[in-house]
């Protein structure tokens, strides 16, 4: 058994970091793949807009020609020069049953951040945002879309290597017929009436993307102030709206406006997870039949984005945004929603999705080692 490097510059190296998860996960029926043309863009220097600012190498535990285990260890400059930091991140961290190849990837982790001088590890995150975690609760449950789910023995592992919890990330189940307090349309119509706020719509794609610039911007003033938050560059931004648009109905997206200025937002999307499953992470040949034929029947919808900027939190515009949920839920008939990683120090956000008959099902996992 040993672990090595791969060179990323070939795309049979590539493939071999990709295609372990989809044998370690062969056969479960909860386990949601990644879009495997995506997977495999994340592995290329000359495709991902994360390497025109940082770095990231890619390791696989072998015994013989079996892989046991993959992850990368990757330093986010933007991350780091925003925070003032030497932190390294590990990520797409995946292991067989097997303690040991656990052992050799994070000693391996440990090393890496001494060799690039940086001084904390913290993961699993991936190249983009908070993108990666480790589910240590709701293992009965299919995850939302792009939300990790992995086996049970994973928390344990890490933890065994010297890793501390650093955050918690919750999501939350709600049934869609669950009828909020009444009092809450009566302050969201005063809100409205007194205090100027208004809900904006979309009909179109098209129509998002020339807001995006001024929502990109709100978007940055309102996680500023997160410990896991970095600008992301224009490229980023561009393919995370990308990936984005490629799934979302346009009555799904709302924005709550004061006057003619953002104060808040609320972003869903159809899940369509089977759909995923059904077409293996492959959109081509059928891959799209499978997930656009799963839109139009699936009755769950995540909510992934919720939330209003800092400055009108207090005034009665939360209730704007929750009554609008509950009625855009209710016009588009979903039974099941998904409200997804609400992190577990977000007091205020919590209690008002309490309100809205949320309960919370599912906990991700970050961790952090200090060398």
């Amino acid at each position: 058994m040993q672990i090595r490097k791969l060179d990323t510059t070939k795309k049979s190296e590539r493939a071999r970091f990709v295609d372990f998860i989809f044998d370690l996960y062969k056969g479960n029926p909860l386990w949601v793949p990644p879009l495997y043309s995506e997977a495999m863009k994340a592995l290329d220097a000359t495709k991902h807009p994360f390497y025109e600012h940082s770095y990231a190498d890619f390791f696989v535990v072998e015994e013989g020609d079996r892989v046991l285990g993959r992850m990368a260890m990757l330093e986010n400059r933007s991350f780091n020069n925003f925070h003032h930091t030497k932190t390294a991140f590990f990520g797409y961290f995946e292991v067989i049953e097997d303690i040991e190849v656990a052992r050799m990837l994070l000693a391996r982790a440990k090393d890496w951040a001494r060799e690039h001088e940086l001084d904390t590890v913290v993961g699993p995150r991936g190249l983009i945002g908070i993108d990666g975690s480790v589910l240590v609760e709701g293992f009965d449950h299919r995850p939302a879309i792009g939300i990790p789910y992995n086996y049970p023995y994973y928390d344990a592992y890490i933890k065994d290597s010297g890793f501390d919890k650093e955050t918690d990330y919750l999501s939350g189940y709600a049934r869609g017929d669950h009828e909020i307090p009444p009092r809450l349309y009566e302050i969201a119509a005063k809100v409205k009436e007194k205090r100027g706020f208004w809900i904006k719509t979309f009909a179109s794609k098209n129509e998002i993307r020339q807001w995006i610039p001024q929502a990109m911007a709100v978007h940055r003033e309102a996680m500023s102030g997160l410990h896991s938050f970095f600008p992301p560059s224009e490229n980023e931004t561009r393919a995370v709206i990308n990936s984005l648009l490629a799934i979302v109905d346009p009555s799904l997206i709302k924005l709550v406006m004061k006057g003619d200025e953002i104060a808040g937002f609320l972003i869903a999307y159809h899940d369509v997870s089977a759909g995923i499953q059904k077409a293996r992470g492959r959109l081509f040949p059928l891959g799209w039949f499978h997930i656009l034929r799963d839109r139009q029947k699936t009755d769950w919808v995540n909510v992934n984005g919720l939330g209003l900027l800092p400055q009108y939190r207090g005034l009665g515009a939360n209730a704007m945004l929750y009554t609008e949920l509950r009625d855009t839920i209710a016009t588009h008939g979903f039974r099941h929603i998904d409200i997804v990683q609400v992190n577990e120090t977000n007091f205020n956000s919590r209690s008002d999705m309490e309100t809205m008959g949320v309960e919370w099902y599912k906990r991700h996992r970050h961790y952090k080692f200090t060398l």
